[in-house]
């Protein structure tokens, strides 16, 4: 997993060296002529764009060596930021999404734990016969045998 991780932080650092060089290149051309005495405005444009070419080479290599470490965008990302949407807003969204998803999740494993509880009691009540086959069904799937037997709620006060 380290390795992932070195990946990632030298694409950053590149990433920021371009953006770096497409500020600069920005003030540049802002300030164009207006450079200090004996120092051409077109050199130091020169110099800029030269170090952003280099920068994106730089990248462009690190990328595409066998050894890279591919990042994979969803694409529903991309449409999100193309549409001029902000990406954290994108990231609540999905990790809403995934809350709501567990907890639907969560409640249905309650939901059939109880159900399988339920139907091993009655199985085991009705064919005495299977009560081992039972038991170690229940056991198998998670549930405790030892709460087959326990009244359910709302079962307490019949009798």
């Amino acid at each position: 997993m380290a390795p992932d991780r070195i990946d990632q932080n030298v694409y950053e650092d590149q990433l920021k060296d371009i953006i770096q060089d497409l500020y600069e290149l920005m003030v540049q051309t802002t300030s164009y002529g207006n450079v200090g005495q004996g120092v051409s405005s077109k050199d130091v444009l020169q110099n800029t764009v030269a170090h952003l070419h280099a920068s994106l080479t730089q990248l462009h290599a690190s990328a595409s060596s066998p050894s890279a470490t591919p990042i994979r965008v969803p694409p529903e990302l991309i449409q999100y930021v193309d549409a001029g949407r902000n990406p954290d807003i994108y990231t609540r969204e999905f990790v809403e999404l995934a809350r709501r998803g567990n907890q639907l999740m969560k409640g249905k494993k309650q939901a059939f734990g109880s159900f399988r509880d339920i139907l091993a009691r009655e199985m085991a009540s009705a064919l005495p016969e299977v009560k081992g086959d039972v038991e170690n069904v229940v056991r198998e799937t998670g549930g405790e045998v030892g709460k087959l037997y326990e009244p359910a709620a709302g079962e307490a006060g019949e009798a």
